[in-house]
C-alpha cells in the first residue's frame, strides 16, 4: 500500500457496474475498512482520504444512486458514466478497482446469434444452450474482457489492485445441465406464454431478443488475463450457491432487478409485472434450483495486481503496452 499511494494522500477507488445500490456502498465500505486496517497494521499514515467513483452505463439511474448515498461516509463520491470496456479515468490514477456481477454482461449480443442465415442463429432462445452458440458468446466475452483489461492497465497505478466477482461454471460444463441456463430458459418460456396474450405483437419480436450475457469458467478468465500480461493473479476463490426453496422468490426478485431494464428496452413496460409474476410462480413450482441433476450456480472471486504498466508517448498521445506488445512494437 505504501508503494502504490506514495505520492498522494488520496486513495482512489472505482466500482464498475455499480447500478443504484445498496450493494455498491457495502462493497466500497468494505474496501476502505480493509485499506485502513492494512495501513494501521503496517504503522503507516492513517490520514488518508478516499475518493470513490461509481461507474455504470449512461442509462443507469444515477439520481437514485446518489440519493441513496450513506449520509455519514468516510469518502468523497463521484459518478463515472460510460462503458467499462473502454477508458474511464486518467492514466495511473486508480488504486483499487472493484466489479461485482457486471463483467458477465457483454458489450453486445454476438451478431451471429441474431442472423437468420447463420448456423448459430439462436431462434427460440434468449440465451445460449447449444455448444455452438455458447462458443460464439465465449468469443465475444474473450474480446470484451481483453478490452476491459487493456483499459484498466492504463488506469490503475503500478502495484494497484482489482477485485472481480462474477457468476461462473465448471470448465467444460454442458450449458444444458447448468441451472443458471435452465432458469433463463424458463424466463424465455414465460415470455412465449405471454406472446399469444397480445403482449408481444409478433413471434419475431420474441425470437430477436437475446440476453448479452455470458457465464465463464475460471480457466476462460485466466486465459485472457495471461494473454494481457499486465496483471498477476493474487488470489482466486470459487464457491457453490445453495438456494433454499424458501428463498426462490428472492432469487426471482433478484433476476427481475438484473434483467428488467434489458427486457423493458426490447418489449416495453406493459408486460413486466405479469412476466415476472408468472415467472416467479413457474420457478417455485419447477423446483429447478434444488434439482441435483443440474450444476448449481457458483460465484468466482479473482484478485488481480497490476505488475506491468509501461506508458509510452507517441503522436497520438499516451498509450499503454504490456512487455509482450512493447517487444512487438520495437521489433
Amino acid at each position: 500500500l505504501k508503494q502504490i499511494c506514495s505520492s498522494s494522500h488520496v486513495f482512489n477507488i472505482a466500482d464498475l457496474g455499480c447500478s443504484v445500490g445498496p450493494n455498491t456502498f457495502t462493497a466500497v465500505q468494505n474496501i476502505i475498512e480493509a485499506v485502513l486496517s492494512k495501513y494501521k497494521s503496517q504503522g503507516l499514515l492513517t490520514s488518508l482520504e478516499f475518493q470513490v467513483f461509481f461507474n455504470d452505463h449512461i442509462e443507469n439511474d444515477f439520481h437514485t444512486l446518489f440519493k441513496s448515498l450513506p449520509p455519514y461516509r468516510n469518502y468523497f463520491a463521484a459518478g463515472a458514466p460510460g462503458t467499462f470496456y473502454g477508458r474511464l479515468f486518467p492514466k495511473a490514477t486508480m488504486h483499487f478497482v472493484h466489479s461485482s456481477y457486471a463483467l458477465n454482461w457483454l458489450s453486445i449480443v454476438p451478431n451471429e446469434v441474431q442472423d437468420k442465415n447463420s448456423p448459430t442463429w439462436d431462434k427460440g432462445r434468449i440465451f445460449y444452450e447449444s455448444k455452438e452458440v455458447k462458443n460464439v458468446y465465449a468469443a465475444q466475452f474473450d474480446k470484451d474482457i481483453g478490452s476491459f483489461l487493456d483499459a484498466r492497465a492504463m488506469e490503475i497505478v503500478c502495484g494497484g489492485f482489482m477485485a472481480i466477482i462474477l457468476p461462473s461454471i465448471r470448465e467444460g460444463a454442458d450449458p444444458l445441465k447448468c441451472s443458471a441456463n435452465a432458469v433463463l430458459h424458463l424466463l424465455f418460456s414465460t415470455l412465449f406464454v405471454l406472446h399469444p396474450l397480445g403482449y408481444c405483437k409478433h413471434e419475431a419480436e420474441v425470437d430477436s431478443f437475446n440476453l448479452p450475457l455470458y457465464i465463464p469458467s475460471l480457466a476462460e478468465l485466466e486465459a485472457v488475463i495471461k494473454r494481457n500480461g499486465c496483471f498477476k493473479v493474487e488470489r482466486t476463490a470459487k464457491w457453490n450457491q445453495t438456494i433454499p426453496q424458501a428463498s426462490v422468490e428472492k432469487v426471482a426478485s433478484s433476476l427481475r432487478s438484473v434483467n428488467e431494464g434489458v427486457i423493458r428496452g426490447h418489449f416495453g413496460s406493459e408486460l413486466i409485472d405479469d412476466l415476472f409474476n408468472l415467472f416467479t410462480k413457474k420457478l417455485i413450482d419447477s423446483g429447478l434450483l434444488s434439482d441435483s441433476s443440474f450444476e448449481p450456480p457458483c460465484e468466482l472471486f479473482v484478485l488481480l495486481r497490476l505488475i506491468d504498466n509501461i506508458i509510452l508517448k507517441d503522436d497520438l498521445g499516451y498509450r499503454s503496452f504490456n512487455k509482450r506488445n512493447l517487444r512487438k512494437r520495437n521489433s
